[in-house]
């Protein structure tokens, strides 16, 4: 038996990277998944056979985020899919890891550019919760990813780093006032990570090589170096901690 078992999970953008990784991980730990993802079928119904695989329960969910209705779109899926199973509408955990990225120096901005990152990464993120909140048993866990760019000048996607800093700023506020309810709100802050969204940083050895530098540890980091930090927010461990945004870059910029 897991840490997690008997819990329900929503994990958003788990089709690839980071979000496949936590998926998998609460899976591992018990946690009935629901695997959310916007276009990629594919990739998602590998995350799924994947925790398969392991012995985890999961389903997925597809809907599009940053247009019209995409909230109650996926909040339908999930509850129909959790009636299907006998279960209530009813989650423990909500797991905010679906973003768009868009490197862009401040001279390359674009209002295109601005608009869709702060769509999907600030205002859907936002709205989800709320949604959420109906959904969400008290003494449940929200766990929003971050990124080490809301600690270290990252010029390069300047709108993405402004996204997440917005994330930080809602991560505080929610858990205040959700506290009287007993669930915590945290978020995790990765560095660079081995996923689809860096992957064009990686194109050369030296460039593979640049990225590593960052980290005290000399290596970019894994998805299951994320997934295990969100897994233990997300378990009874971290009852006493909410409002925090937990570092996991691997010491990047130290």
């Amino acid at each position: 038996m897991g840490s997690l078992a008997g819990k329900t999970a929503l994990v958003t953008g788990a089709s690839r990277g980071i979000g496949r990784g936590i998926a998998r991980e609460l899976a591992r730990q018990g946690a009935l998944v629901a695997v959310h993802y916007g276009e990629n079928e594919q990739a998602a119904h590998v995350t799924l056979e994947l925790i398969g695989q392991e012995g985890g329960q999961a389903f997925p969910v597809r809907a599009e985020l940053g247009v019209p209705g995409d909230i109650e779109t996926l909040y339908s899926q999930v509850e129909n899919e959790l009636a299907q199973q006998g279960q209530g509408p009813e989650l423990d955990i909500l797991v905010n890891n679906a973003a768009v990225s868009g490197s862009a120096r401040i001279h390359e901005v674009t209002p295109e550019l601005f608009d869709r990152l702060f769509a999907v990464n600030t205002r859907s993120l936002l709205f989800l919760v709320q949604r959420g909140l109906k959904n969400l048993r008290n003494g449940g866990r929200i766990i929003n990813v971050s990124s080490a760019a809301t600690r270290i000048a990252y010029p390069e996607s300047v709108v993405y780093s402004m996204t997440k800093g917005a994330l930080n700023t809602f991560t505080l506020a929610l858990a205040k006032e959700l506290g009287p309810r007993g669930i915590t709100v945290n978020a995790v802050g990765p560095g660079f990570v081995e996923t689809d969204m860096n992957a064009g940083k990686r194109t050369t050895e030296d460039a593979a090589a640049e990225l590593a530098a960052w980290s005290v540890f000399n290596r970019v980091g894994r998805p299951s170096d994320i997934a295990e930090v969100v897994a233990f927010l997300a378990s009874d461990a971290s009852r006493w901690i909410t409002g925090q945004c937990l570092d996991a870059s691997g010491g990047s910029g130290l």
